[in-house]
């Protein structure tokens, strides 16, 4: 099993590894919108093709996209600091913007040109075989660029490189708009109808802006959902039906979701039963957010659990939840309908060390919160129980060891549910013995006859020997394979004492 520190080793290096990657595909796309802005300048210029010299401020645009794109996927790799929390992200957000308005402020110059030479100037327009190898090879260039970007938008969930894909994309269409003013161009040219169909290229060239100019605009609304931190449409409902799955979840109250850059940031609150232990609601909050980040991958989850009554909620679990509140102990609470009245009694555990009266005081403030709480009580009796804060010295009773092997060998004679007894230990803490051993009774037995039994023991010992402080008797069936050897041997236990302590251990 590798260490935590080789683990943060390999994930640092799988971390960097990907970061080259997206770079280097940032920096191909560099390098291929400068080969197509450059042939298609200077194809455009030789032809006087307006199609082409759209494609190739289209192309330059693209260049100096990528570029951005670059620049982006480098800054926004950057860690989270003292400055930015919430890391770089953004910054690949900021770059989609500026593509966008670079984008629009080409296809104004586009639309203003193609409408000149449609209405009011004659340009002629050589379709030669350069003007349709040039294009041919932007197809294959873009097709080619485009796929890659797309997949390592997939993989790395990267905004950046996902706007990048889709300028390669939209490169494709409008590239073949162009090829196909060019071939009513040459089709004018064979049928004399050289007026008509050299008004193609500007036409073509429309095309083009309009493409370019519904693409942008949906880049924009996207870029702009993001810095306004738009949620993504639908996830907030898909995440509260995720929490929901995990057991102890009652309901997801507000769900925060922002992106920046490839990551997604989300804040949620989420209600657990108010009688749920903090450690068990923090494990309720990790399984939450192991569940969001399953389906968001790379999500920064921040779950706030929030503790409610639930709706079916008892008067036990509410007498419980309020003691849990002011941080104090009970066990043993119990609530019984007497002739149409709600009475209550529990066991208040409360420091060694306190007064009777502090105690006392203690008891009265829990019970007027409970009243408050549980309004149906008419009455609440409180046994307060003292307990120790703090670990107490004590010793091992050997000399207890034969009088207690005796009073449990009668018992185990006398009660028919109860097998054998082992395990025994006998200790004295300030002149008080606690006894404490191991019973076994019938697996099937009821757990309440169990417990019955055990009480029984405790008091009996507790008769016998005044001393005795406390009995802790743990239940448990017979071993798999032992039961008749129990029931058979019943009546014979055999104690040994350990030499040196106070333990006991049946055989």
């Amino acid at each position: 099993m590798r260490s935590a520190m080789e683990m943060e080793t390999i994930l640092s290096a799988s971390s960097r590894e990907a970061e080259r990657e997206k770079q280097n595909v940032a920096l191909s796309s560099v390098a291929a919108g400068a080969l197509l802005t450059t042939l298609k300048l200077v194809i455009g210029l030789m032809t006087g093709s307006l199609g082409i010299l759209a494609e190739a401020a289209h192309s330059g645009l693209d260049l100096g996209a990528a570029l951005i794109t670059f620049f982006a996927v480098r800054v926004s790799s950057k860690p989270a600091d003292a400055n930015h929390p919430y890391g770089h992200g953004r910054v690949e957000n900021l770059s989609a913007l500026a593509e966008t308005l670079l984008l629009l402020i080409t296809c104004a110059w586009i639309i203003y040109e193609a409408l000149q030479r449609l209405l009011f100037k004659t340009v002629e327009i050589e379709a030669s075989v350069w003007a349709f190898a040039v294009m041919v090879t932007s197809i294959v260039v873009d097709v080619t660029r485009s796929r890659a970007l797309s997949q390592a938008a997939r993989k790395y969930h990267s905004q950046a490189l996902e706007a990048d894909a889709l300028h390669f994309s939209t490169d494709i269409w409008s590239s073949l708009v162009v090829i196909l003013g060019l071939i009513l161009v040459k089709v004018g040219e064979w049928t004399g109808g050289e007026n008509l169909f050299s008004r193609a290229d500007a036409l073509a060239a429309l095309g083009v802006a309009l493409i370019v100019i519904w693409v942008s605009l949906r880049l924009g609304k996207r870029t702009v959902d993001v810095l306004l931190d738009r949620a993504p449409d639908g996830l907030a409902h898909q995440i509260v039906a995720e929490a929901c799955q995990v057991d102890r979840v009652l309901s997801c109250g507000r769900v925060r979701v922002r992106a920046a850059g490839p990551a997604i940031f989300v804040d949620m609150v989420v209600a657990v039963p108010r009688t749920v232990p903090l450690e068990q609601a923090h494990q309720v909050s990790s399984a939450v957010e192991e569940r969001v980040r399953r389906l968001v991958p790379r999500a920064d989850v921040v779950v706030h659990v929030e503790p409610v009554a639930r709706d079916q909620e008892n008067a036990v679990e509410a007498i419980e939840a309020v003691a849990q509140r002011r941080g104090l102990a009970v066990h043993d609470v119990r609530v019984h309908q007497v002739a149409g009245q709600q009475l209550a009694t529990l066991h208040l555990e409360v420091d060694q060390n306190l007064s009777l009266g502090e105690a006392h005081e203690v008891a009265s403030e829990l019970e007027a919160e409970v009243r408050a709480e549980v309004p149906g009580l008419s009455r609440i009796d409180t046994h307060i129980e003292p307990i120790a804060t703090q670990e107490v010295p004590g010793r091992f009773a050997p000399e207890q060891v034969n009088a207690v092997r005796d009073a449990l060998t009668s018992l185990v004679d006398e009660m028919d549910d109860v097998h054998n007894c082992h395990g025994v230990t006998v200790r004295e803490v300030f002149g008080k013995l606690f006894v404490s051993m191991h019973c076994v009774f019938d697996a099937d037995l009821p757990l309440a006859v169990a417990h019955k039994l055990s009480s029984q023991i405790e008091g009996r010992l507790k008769e016998q020997f005044p001393d005795v402080e406390r009995v802790v008797i743990h239940g448990e069936p017979p071993r798999q394979g032992t039961q008749g050897d129990s029931r058979g041997t019943r009546g014979n236990l055999v104690l040994e004492r350990s030499e040196g302590s106070g333990e006991l251990r049946g055989t």
